[in-house]
């Protein structure tokens, strides 16, 4: 699959990864942005093997209630006029929360398998309206898929034949490469999927710690194929650019190799390192252990989708890791102070590079 867009390469993820804050100039750009987008839409009318995730057609529409601090700042030109929501947990909620809050949707979403959860989401302020069925949220939706990676691709091919032209689905999965293939044939058609994946997020689950500013000044890659229209990638790239990240274009396989290094592999070895810890020294553990293993915390379902859709890239970080810690073993067991210092000097300086 070619790539639309393949001047971002990895140097250029691994430098944008880590910024912490948003370009001064990002504000009037997205309301220019979103100037335009108003005028579009006006002119356009594996491995693993867990069970398909599935939705009946039940709908339930409530008014919009006000939740504090997600409704502090709107905008009078949203982006979309509808954005749906399937999988309103922490990154979904976060998702819902920063777009209430920067007024990129006139109405926002929610879909899921369980609407008691849902109702709890919209009571809550996060969102408009809750639907079990994502096709029946109505013409030119901006539709995100927050569930596990494993589900997206075929919830998305049944779900795509029965959207109305105009509507547009996206993700925010960690993998890319096994999805956009089994998508592949839907890139320039109308509707149609475009994959993407927001960098941020947290150990936590649940729409309860969802943030509003969780992506502000972070990364979204996004990964068109040669198939899509400008306009579609423009329609996508704009949203989470509204959101306040910057956007960067990978194809698929780009991106699974970079995040296998920057994301899938420091899960193992925090996994691996928690996992190492005896009983005896559990009392001994400081604030370095407990920063270095804080991702292990994750939900292990959600990994496990994880490193199944990437496990080649993973393994492939894995061995290079195993030889570097080679390294530092073979110079502990010899003594060699001058080797010992080079490794721990060259790490620091890679380490503040992520800072600078």
């Amino acid at each position: 699959m070619k790539i639309a867009d393949n001047r971002a390469r990895h140097s250029t993820l691994a430098a944008i990864c880590c910024r912490r804050t948003a370009n001064s100039g990002r504000a009037a750009a997205t309301q220019r942005e979103r100037h335009e987008a108003d005028a579009r839409s006006q002119n356009a009318n594996q491995k693993c093997t867990c069970a398909p995730a599935t939705w009946s057609s039940t709908r339930i529409h409530r008014a919009p209630v006000t939740m504090p601090g997600i409704m502090a700042a709107t905008t009078a030109v949203p982006l979309e006029e509808t954005l749906v929501i399937v999988g309103v947990g922490l990154i979904g909620g976060s998702i819902a929360a920063a777009a209430r809050r920067r007024g990129l949707a006139r109405q926002i979403i929610g879909v899921g398998r369980n609407p008691e959860r849902l109702e709890q989401a919209r009571q809550a302020g996060f969102l408009d309206a809750v639907v079990t069925d994502p096709a029946t949220a109505g013409p030119n939706a901006f539709i995100v898929f927050c569930t596990p990676v494993n589900h997206i691709a075929a919830a998305v091919e049944r779900i795509l034949p029965r959207l109305p032209a105009g509507a547009i689905i996206t993700d925010a999965g960690s993998t890319k490469r096994r999805m956009c293939e089994a998508l592949a044939d839907w890139a320039g058609r109308d509707p149609t999927f475009l994959g993407s994946h927001p960098i941020a997020g947290s150990e936590k689950q649940g729409f309860e710690h969802a943030d509003p500013e969780l992506f502000a000044g972070r990364t979204c890659v996004i990964t068109p194929l040669s198939g899509h229209r400008p306009a579609d990638i423009t329609r996508v790239r704009r949203f989470w650019a509204g959101l306040g990240m910057t956007v960067v274009s990978l194809s698929p396989a780009e991106h699974d190799q970079a995040l296998a290094s920057t994301s899938h592999v420091p899960h193992v070895v925090a996994a691996a390192l928690a996992d190492s810890l005896s009983e005896s020294d559990r009392r001994l553990t400081g604030t370095g252990f407990a920063s270095t293993t804080r991702i292990a915390a994750g939900d292990p379902d959600l990994w496990t989708a994880i490193l199944c859709e990437n496990a080649g890239p993973v393994a492939d970080g894995l061995l290079r890791l195993q030889a570097r810690l080679g390294d530092f073993e073979r110079a502990l067991r010899a003594g060699d102070v001058p080797a010992l210092k080079s490794l721990l000097q060259t790490a620091k300086t890679k380490r503040d590079a992520l800072d600078g």
